[in-house]
């Protein structure tokens, strides 16, 4: 099948087909008269597999390993699991970090209200910004 069939087999952009082409994660093969890429129910498969894989957090570069030792026989389970163990950390302190920019965010929305807009000066370039604390009190 041609990129823009796997693509639409696969629920992707064919643009997303190509870039997973480029990174290696599919291998199709060459039409030998024009030159087409001709991809196989197995691309089609790789493809759902790097969805999944996309969904839980993995990279280009992780799933293009993860692929690689599958490729060569070897289990990947034991690489997909310690990728998954490291990054988990990873993601909460993001989640804690996001959280207490939503919990800042609030308070600007909050301590905003009732302020007026402002039009720059020369001095200053928007009170509303310029208002919030550098540093902000820890509870």
């Amino acid at each position: 099948m041609k990129v823009s069939e796997l693509a639409k087999r696969g629920g992707v952009t064919p643009e997303t087909v190509r870039h997973y082409t480029r990174e290696q994660l599919l291998a199709p093969s060459r039409h030998p008269e024009n030159g087409y890429q001709l991809y196989s129910a197995t691309d089609l498969e790789r493809l759902h597999f790097i969805q999944r894989a996309r969904k839980l957090g993995f990279s280009v570069a992780e799933i293009r390993d993860i692929l690689a030792h599958a490729d060569q026989g070897d289990s990947p389970c034991p690489l997909v699991r310690d990728l998954l163990a490291n990054r988990l950390p990873q993601i909460r302190a993001q989640i804690q970090e996001l959280e207490a920019l939503a919990q800042r965010m609030e308070q600007a929305l909050e301590s905003w209200q009732h302020m007026p807009d402002g039009t720059p000066d020369g001095h200053s370039l928007c009170r509303l910004i310029e208002s919030f604390p550098e540093k902000q009190e820890t509870p």
